[in-house]
């Protein structure tokens, strides 16, 4: 099994219990395989104490998936995504990596997915990541329309692709996620009433990453802040590789992009 931290004992001890913990998280599988569906996520990361923060947001309690559970914001990839106007692309290395192992690669694929997770954590948080534009924006029709308005545009140059992970086969519901990171200047835009009582979100805190990881969070989840951590030990270097976590033969493995 490859991993991200090269070939010595040390890091394939560590792949190997991450993969481990997240075998053992896996529950019934008995239900019709389904094609995973393409979604995103975003990490934000609050540097301004001396211990970083991550944002998480707390599902409602009525959710048929994971109620309750302490998540990032993210969702499914929508078409328009790749449409929407932004101000730099992603560095050429994350594009590389979101192009590996994909259907159809392209780099505005790639930019789509980026994108994905800045629009959903707009919908779910209030928080609108990107920098003011002085032009016009022209953007896709729905929730981007809220970007124009704000004159807000996306800058793809300050966001990072932290790891993907693909559900296992036979589960209720399926995802393709992939886990972006971006830091908390990356905000230009607050607005209010996203989060409470009758949203997807009931709740939202920062907590230092070591804090956040006991929170009732899904096992993928905790693995990518354990894979943020270590892209954040190497300066957020682009030259840090992304892993790619899925089942084989029963038991994940942690593959290098």
């Amino acid at each position: 099994m490859s991993d991200t931290h090269g070939d010595s004992p040390i890091a394939s001890g560590i792949a190997a219990d991450r993969t481990d913990r997240l075998t053992k998280t896996i529950r019934d599988q008995t239900f019709p395989n389904l094609k995973p569906r393409d979604s995103a996520t975003l990490i934000l990361i609050d540097r301004t104490e001396s211990m970083p923060k991550v944002l998480l947001g707390r599902r409602h309690e009525r959710h048929h998936f994971m109620p309750g559970k302490f998540v990032f914001p993210g969702g499914s990839i929508e078409p328009t995504d790749r449409d929407m106007a932004t101000l730099a692309p992603l560095h050429e290395r994350h594009v590389g990596r979101l192009m590996t192992k994909v259907r159809h690669a392209s780099a505005a694929k790639a930019a789509g997915f980026a994108l994905a997770a800045i629009r959903e954590t707009y919908e779910e948080t209030g928080l609108m990541l990107g920098a003011p534009s002085a032009r016009p924006i022209v953007t896709p029709p729905g929730p981007w329309e809220a970007f124009a308005k704000a004159a807000i545009v996306p800058d793809l140059s300050k966001i990072h692709f932290i790891a993907r992970a693909i559900t296992p086969p036979k589960r209720p519901r399926r995802f393709d996620s992939r886990f972006f990171a971006a830091d908390v200047t990356s905000i230009a835009c607050r607005a209010e009433g996203f989060v409470g009582p009758d949203k997807e979100l009931v709740e939202l805190v920062w907590l230092p990453i070591t804090e956040a990881r006991r929170l009732d969070m899904p096992g993928i989840t905790a693995i990518a802040l354990e894979e943020l951590q270590d892209r954040m030990a190497s300066g957020m270097s682009y030259d840090h590789p992304a892993p790619l976590y899925r089942m084989l033969h029963k038991r994940f493995v942690r593959e290098v992009l």
